[in-house]
């Protein structure tokens, strides 16, 4: 079914427009998130800006939410606001197909597309078209502290279960000393609670629809997903988790308040950093769990740089999508940063490279990746793709507000049993306005 962003937006599929000549004495504005590697990447402009005199860059740095609402407005509604755009996995396949982003398909041969993990991209192809250029890829993994779990007695498997995972949550807890067994993701938003929330179902057997796109939110195995993801943060999460997204749970993690943390596979390189972790030498790391039925908890995600369709500096965005993105650009940060800090997830280069190779996340970061398969997530069949998001244009808008729902339920406003019914209840009405289910 071919859809448009009209249900959300109420905006008309744009034209592509081709790059225009080399251009000189040019400003890009680029919209960022507030993670880590962004802002090192901001840091290290200069390097783009010498090399490229006639052209200046001006940030437009934004939280994650916040970023992915004005991105979208913008590009639908053709605003004019940003010439290169950071963006995910979700956006681009469908901004691709309604021609709202540039094809990147005629960077510089030594670019080297072929390097890029067929993973990360396959996501952001269309139609033999690359759409966008992936600045990290990741996945998911439990990030622990290997120094608690051995005085609590445990020995964590490099595959557990959420089995296990709750009996280390419960052994490291500590609230006196304000050490909290897991951090999780609490913050509402498609790409926040719910980017963690939709991984973890799929390991618990539930789906986002059926065959008939019909919602699942009913299912038992939707409940059992959340009860015991409200049990984890509610008996041995910290204070305020319902406030908590990458950033904040990052923090925490680094202040040594979190005995694990299921997060991002890029994650890892700031909680082992020791300029700014506290338990940089005692992090462990293992795959995400699972339930037993064959999924784990893995999502597959890319931060990508796009330029949209209309834009009149094409060809100056082109070329620091292009630096951003590189080799050469991995070089540098290891030059500078050290090679623990160089953008993870997107070139099979990187992983052969032995110097990589020895940083203690590298071969669990890329057997997350593996792990995760956007054509075939969940246990039970799906007309969707996608891993932690349902890959259709209605699911931005539907995943935040199902999300809202969750957080309630985390907050204490409303019981699991309630924000379940919601989430089936503004699910099943969204998706039959949009013309789903059969």
């Amino acid at each position: 079914m071919k859809t448009t962003f009209r249900a959300l937006l109420g905006a008309t599929a744009l034209c592509a427009a081709g790059s225009v000549a080399a251009q000189e004495n040019v400003t890009l504005t680029i919209a960022t998130v507030n993670n880590g590697d962004m802002i090192r990447m901001q840091a290290l402009t200069s390097d783009f800006t010498e090399k490229h005199p006639g052209i200046s860059v001006e940030w437009v740095t934004l939280e994650e939410n916040v970023l992915r609402q004005r991105v979208t407005t913008d590009i639908a509604t053709r605003g004019g606001q940003y010439d290169v755009m950071t963006i995910g996995t979700y956006e681009v396949p469908i901004w691709g197909e309604q021609g709202w982003l540039v094809s990147l398909n005629d960077l510089p041969e030594e670019w080297d597309a072929d390097d890029l993990l067929p993973a990360i991209r396959g996501g952001l192809t269309v139609d033999g078209e690359l759409y966008a250029a992936p600045f990290y890829g990741e996945s998911s993994m439990v990030m622990y502290r290997r120094d608690l779990m051995e005085a609590a007695g445990l020995e964590m498997p490099e595959a557990p279960s959420w089995d296990f995972i709750k009996e280390a949550a419960a052994a490291m807890t500590d609230r006196d000393a304000e050490v909290y067994g897991i951090c999780l993701r609490g913050k509402a938003g498609w790409g926040e609670n719910m980017a963690f929330l939709t991984a973890m179902a799929n390991s618990y057997g539930a789906r986002w629809f059926d065959e008939e796109w019909t919602p699942q939110f009913d299912s038992p195995e939707w409940r059992a997903t959340l009860d015991d993801y409200l049990m984890l943060l509610n008996e041995y999460g910290p204070p305020g988790a319902a406030n908590n997204g990458f950033n904040e749970n990052l923090a925490l993690f680094q202040q040594g308040k979190c005995g694990m943390w299921i997060d991002a596979t890029v994650a890892a390189s700031f909680v082992t950093n020791p300029a700014d972790s506290t338990v940089a030498d005692s992090v462990g790391f293992a795959l995400a769990p699972d339930n037993g039925l064959g999924k784990r908890g893995n999502w597959l995600w890319a931060w990508s740089l796009g330029i949209p369709a209309g834009s009149q500096k094409v060809d100056a965005a082109k070329q620091f999508v292009a630096w951003a993105t590189s080799k050469e650009y991995t070089a540098l940060v290891a030059e500078r940063e050290g090679w623990a800090n160089v953008p993870p997830g997107t070139r099979q280069s990187l992983y052969d490279n032995p110097e990589y190779a020895s940083v203690p996340f590298a071969q669990m970061t890329l057997d997350s990746i593996n792990a995760a398969d956007p054509t075939n997530p969940t246990v039970d069949p799906v007309p969707y793709t996608g891993v932690q998001f349902v890959a259709i244009p209605e699911f931005q808008g539907i995943g935040t507000a199902v999300g809202q729902q969750f957080a309630a339920a985390l907050a204490g406003q409303a019981t699991a049993e309630q924000a379940l019914s919601n989430a089936q209840a503004l699910t099943t009405r969204e998706m039959t306005r949009a013309g789903y289910p059969k």
